[in-house]
C-alpha cells in the first residue's frame, strides 16, 4: 500500500517495520513468525482505528485519492458492452461527462458518469471532471434515449463542481443543470445515482437525482468544497479543515441528515486500494435495487422520488 496522507503515517511505519523484519527473517534464516504475526495484528488494529475515526477533510482527502476509480473503470467492471455515446446534438461533446448502453448480467442500462482522467494529461482532456452546459445537455439527451426504449439509468458522481468559466456561463451552466433537475424528476425508468468520489455542488446535482442515491463510505457531498468555503468565510484556504466539519458533508452526515438513502461500505482504507471488490459492492446493490424498481408503476416511481426530494430541509419546530 503507498500511503498518500500525513494520518496514514502510523499505517506506513508499520508497514515498513514488517518489510524489515521479513527481510532479516530471509537473511539469517531465524524464524521471526511471532514477531510477524504481532506487527500484522498490530497494522490491522491500526488501519480500524484510523478508518474509522476519520474526519471531514480526512474523507475529503480520500475521495480525491488519485488512484480512486473513476466512472470509465467502473463500467469496465461492472458491465458488459458498453457502447459509448457522444455530443449533446447542440454545441459538441463534453469530455467531462461519458455515456452510453450497457448490459450488467444481460440488463441493458444506460450508465452516465463524469470523467476525471488517471493522469495530467487525460485530466486536461476532460477538464478535471468540471463540465460544461453541453456535458449535463448530453447526460439529458442519453437519459431521454434510455426513456424512449425504458432502460434504467445508472450515474456515477464524481466532480469538483460544474465549469465555472465565463464560456460556461454563456452557453447556459445554470439552465442546463435545472434542466436536469426537472427532467429527472419525472424520468419514467428507475434511476441509481452513486457519489463515488467528489460531490460538489450543482456540478454533481446535475446527475444526482434518482429513486436511490447512495455514497461509498469515504467520498463527500456538499454545496460547496471546504477550499472554496474557508476562501469564502475567512478569505484563506487555511481554514479548509473546520469548513470539512461544519459543512457536515461525509457519507454519514448525509445519510444522517435523510439526503441520500444509503451509504455503500468501501474496502479498508478506501476504494482504489481493491477497485474490483468496490466494483462488484456496487455491481449487486445495482441488481438489487432494480429488481425491486422494475417492478413498480411509472408513476408511482415518479411520485415517491418527487416526494423524497421535496421532503428534504424539512424542519418541524
Amino acid at each position: 500500500m503507498n500511503t498518500s496522507f500525513d494520518f496514514e503515517k502510523p499505517i506506513a511505519d508499520l508497514q515498513q517495520q514488517i518489510e524489515k523484519v521479513k527481510q532479516v527473517a530471509e537473511k539469517t534464516k531465524v524464524d521471526m513468525s511471532a514477531t510477524l504475526a504481532e506487527l500484522e495484528e498490530k497494522l490491522d488494529a491500526s488501519k480500524k482505528h484510523i478508518y474509522t475515526n476519520l474526519t471531514g477533510w480526512q474523507q475529503v482527502q480520500i475521495s480525491r485519492h488519485p488512484e480512486r476509480p473513476y466512472t470509465l473503470q467502473y463500467i469496465d467492471m461492472i458491465c458488459e458492452d458498453f457502447i459509448e455515446l457522444h455530443g449533446d446534438r447542440t454545441v459538441k461533446d463534453d469530455k467531462a461527462i461519458v455515456g452510453g448502453f450497457a448490459s450488467i448480467n444481460g440488463e441493458t442500462v444506460m450508465v452516465i458518469g463524469h470523467q476525471k482522467g488517471t493522469n495530467t494529461k487525460m485530466r486536461q482532456y476532460r477538464n478535471f471532471g468540471m463540465a460544461n452546459p453541453e456535458g449535463y445537455r448530453k447526460a439529458l439527451r442519453l437519459m431521454r434515449l434510455a426513456e424512449k426504449f425504458n432502460k434504467p439509468v445508472i450515474t456515477f458522481i464524481d466532480t469538483p463542481g460544474a465549469f465555472p468559466g465565463l464560456e460556461a456561463e454563456e452557453r447556459g451552466q445554470g439552465e442546463a443543470i435545472a434542466r436536469n433537475l426537472l427532467e429527472m424528476s419525472v424520468l419514467k425508468v428507475p434511476i441509481l445515482c452513486f457519489v463515488v468520489g467528489e460531490g460538489a455542488s450543482g456540478g454533481a446535482l446535475g446527475i444526482g437525482i434518482g429513486d436511490r442515491v447512495y455514497m461509498l463510505e469515504h467520498t463527500w457531498y456538499s454545496v460547496i468544497s471546504p477550499e472554496s468555503c474557508s476562501s469564502i468565510l475567512w478569505r484563506s484556504w487555511d481554514y479548509k479543515e473546520k469548513a470539512a466539519e461544519v459543512l457536515k458533508l461525509t457519507s454519514e452526515d448525509m445519510y444522517k441528515n435523510g439526503l441520500v438513502d444509503g451509504i455503500i461500505p468501501e474496502p479498508l482504507g478506501g476504494a482504489h486500494l481493491d477497485p474490483q471488490q468496490m466494483a462488484d459492492t456496487i455491481k449487486s446493490k445495482i441488481l438489487e435495487d432494480l429488481a425491486v424498481l422494475n417492478t413498480k408503476d411509472a408513476e408511482l416511481r415518479i411520485t415517491e422520488r418527487i416526494d423524497k426530494f421535496c421532503a428534504m430541509g424539512v424542519v418541524v419546530e
